[in-house]
């Protein structure tokens, strides 16, 4: 599969947050500002299917809402002491003032 690159929105989406939540082709997907930084993934927990845009983000990592695990954004790994899959993440890019993610081949799969 090749990439297919797909507008996800305007960088001041990150003015008064950190967790924006977007339905890009139909999927829920979060955007995370974090450090700098800028990550995408896959809006529901792969453990129970919580809303990760309600959780919170600290040193790359994304924190389900709903109990202690968290995230490493960079390639989705669970914390330890957890045994479900990893969170989907997706290849982000910036363009002048606009966030952009992959949806073809930059998913990264661990």
């Amino acid at each position: 599969m090749s990439a297919r690159w797909v507008h996800a929105c305007r960088l001041d989406a990150f003015d008064q947050r950190q967790i924006v939540a977007r339905t890009l082709d139909d999927r829920q997907f979060i955007l995370i500002l974090d450090g700098g930084q800028f990550f995408a993934a896959e809006r529901a927990c792969p453990h129970e299917g919580a809303d990760l845009a309600q959780g919170r983000c600290s040193a790359a990592r994304l924190f389900c809402p709903r109990h202690a695990a968290s995230f490493d954004l960079s390639n989705g790994a669970v914390s330890q002491g957890w045994s479900f899959p990893a969170l989907r993440v997706y290849e982000v890019r910036i363009v002048g003032t606009e966030l952009w993610i992959n949806l073809g081949d930059g998913e990264v799969d661990l």
